[in-house]
């Protein structure tokens, strides 16, 4: 498998730029006694500058907001949990779809390297956005002497966003197989699923240390609209992968068991593999620019919420 390139695994985007991202850490510190319900709604104002309408929800990060306050679908932690997710999908749709996990734990130092191929992705189970790529032995003796683990560990994202799945995870390390295409981390493709249905695919498009971002819906017609917090829009067209109506029929056949889903892809020409499931898209506060979809989206999500009973 040849690298013909390292690259970065988080990849700046436009919302953790400026003063407006430090104040809304402060402002998060001190709302983080409040109960659930009210602090979910402070959040949600000093994010999209109004009140979320949660006893009707309509648009869609309304209707994430629901579920984090009353969803309690046990499937959820297994979902979640990046490494516990794995053998879920692998029993629906095929162990190929998948990519393997070399060793998943609390200490990355008891690790025997020997035994990793490379290149892997180091990452914990429980938490977005954080991770690396290892490429050489020169990468891991660099991640053992600068060990993210604790720091990952510690990382809460109930406490957060009020996402009540990820309190039911115990959080680990992992080691897990790097795909590489074409010398270089494949594009994400990430499928918005309601009841087995795909709404559309958010496509983002590494360019070196930046990347740009844009929806298709689920004929590849490129769609209009974009979250202009996220990664600038990708004003081209992105070609229609070679694996489209397999990345279709995986996505339909797990969404099928949950009102509403997002499936996330890493494709090649030849292969199709399932990076992750998320239940709670951008903690429910993505943008979307032309506004009125956020209620076309929402609107395509008939929800269920469990409460237990």
């Amino acid at each position: 498998m040849a690298i013909a390139r390292k690259e970065k695994f988080k990849l700046e985007e436009i919302h953790t730029k400026g003063l407006g991202n430090l104040f809304r850490r402060i402002a998060w510190r001190l709302i983080a006694p409040l109960p659930d319900p009210l602090y979910v709604r402070l959040q949600y104002r000093l994010i999209r500058g109004a009140w979320p309408n949660l006893s009707n929800p309509v648009m869609f990060g309304e209707k994430v907001q629901a579920r984090k306050l009353w969803d309690r679908n046990p499937l959820y932690a297994t979902l979640v949990d990046k490494n516990a997710v794995k053998a879920w999908i692998a029993e629906r749709v095929g162990a190929e779809h998948v990519l393997p996990v070399y060793w998943a734990g609390r200490d990355l130092q008891s690790v025997d390297w020997s035994t990793i191929p490379l290149p892997v992705v180091v990452k914990p189970n429980h938490a977005s956005g954080l991770g690396r790529f290892i490429y050489t032995a020169e990468d891991v003796a660099e991640l053992l002497a600068d060990d993210p683990s604790a720091e990952w560990l510690a990382v809460n994202h109930y406490r957060y966003n009020r996402e009540w799945a990820y309190s039911q995870v115990e959080p680990k390390m992992m080691i897990e197989q790097m795909l590489v295409v074409d010398g270089g981390i494949p594009a994400d493709f990430r499928a918005f699923v309601f009841d087995g249905k795909i709404s559309h695919f958010m496509v983002d498009i590494r360019h070196g240390e930046t990347a740009t971002s844009c929806a298709y819906g689920p004929d590849w017609t490129k769609l209009p609209f974009y979250d202009p917090e996220y990664f600038p829009h990708h004003k081209g067209e992105v070609p229609r992968p070679k694996q489209f109506e397999a990345m279709c029929r995986i996505a339909s056949t797990l969404g099928r068991e949950l009102d509403f889903a997002r499936i996330d892809f890493f494709v090649s020409d030849d292969s199709v593999h399932v990076g992750e499931i998320t239940l709670y898209p951008g903690g429910g506060y993505e943008g979307f620019e032309p506004k009125e979809w956020e209620r076309i989206i929402g609107e395509r999500w008939t929800q269920r919420l469990y409460n237990g009973r």
